[in-house]
């Protein structure tokens, strides 16, 4: 799966990309270098914090499934027992 940015989203990573990298490197790369950085990292590091990101929520689903009981369970015929107590 490739992950693609949406035009917005490219730039903002780009220019983060350039300001990290003129912030922590004696001679950044330029604007082409980031981009094709940019690309390298979507093509390689993206697929795994993707499906990090999706077994995350995944087990956020499964435990909120295990709980609908609690929130939802209704008392099956309660109404006898109710009845006694009046």
């Amino acid at each position: 799966m490739s992950i693609k940015l949406d035009k917005a989203r490219r730039e903002q990573a780009i220019a983060s990309l350039q300001r990290y990298t003129a912030e922590n490197f004696d001679e950044p790369p330029g604007r082409l270098q980031n981009e094709a950085l940019l690309d390298f990292l979507l093509a390689e590091i993206g697929p795994a914090i993707y499906n990090q990101a999706v077994r995350d929520v995944q087990q956020r689903l499964q435990q909120r499934v295990m709980e609908v009981d609690s929130e939802v369970f209704a008392e099956e015929f309660g109404w006898w027992p109710a009845q006694r107590k009046h």
